[in-house]
């Protein structure tokens, strides 16, 4: 007899998808960890990041799109996933749930093992006035004002604790908006 929090291992002539689920606010580790426990493949794209706190500095594991992860089932097991403490429920389009297609979800582990080149998942939304903060480079911690959005990769910024105001042109990744 299968366990009730496990899949039962019975074959299927439907084969299982990728599906984004939507997860509870910093808890999508321990929806992997759960779903994992239950016998359900999932993926949860993490990435190496220098959180600051007021007393050190740490290389943590943070999770590359918030609030998501990915699961491999038959469709017909999804009452497994959603029954999964801090699921949501699954990312939908025109109703159904959205499969995600295999080879996204491998280029998204392929683009996790690169370390040549730095890459970032980001919702912000730079918008001259908006205040920022320089989180790399030679200007790391000051805030600052975004005056301009140049291409897709820079931005300048206003810097006004040097008495001056200073302009620059700094990489869109080593800024971050400040809330």
């Amino acid at each position: 007899m299968v366990p009730d929090n496990k899949i039962p291992n019975i074959p299927d002539k439907n084969p299982p998808y990728w599906y984004a689920i939507y997860v509870n606010s910093r808890a999508e580790k321990k929806v992997e960890a759960e779903l994992t426990a239950k016998g359900i493949e999932a993926f949860l794209p993490l990435k190496k990041t220098l959180r600051k706190w007021s007393d050190r500095k740490k290389w943590v594991d943070m999770p590359l799109i918030p609030g998501y992860c990915f699961v491999k089932i038959v469709l017909k097991n999804n009452l497994m996933v959603l029954q999964t403490h801090h699921v949501v429920g699954f990312v939908r389009f025109e109703g159904k749930p959205a499969v995600i297609q295999e080879p996204q979800i491998d280029f998204l582990k392929r683009m996790l093992k690169q370390s040549d080149y730095t890459w970032e998942i980001t919702q912000d939304q730079f918008v001259p006035g908006q205040k920022v903060e320089i989180v790399a480079g030679p200007f790391i911690g000051l805030e600052a004002e975004l005056i301009t959005v140049k291409g897709k990769k820079r931005i300048g910024v206003r810097i006004e604790q040097i008495s001056n105001t200073l302009m620059v042109d700094i990489p869109m990744e080593d800024v971050v908006v400040k809330v």
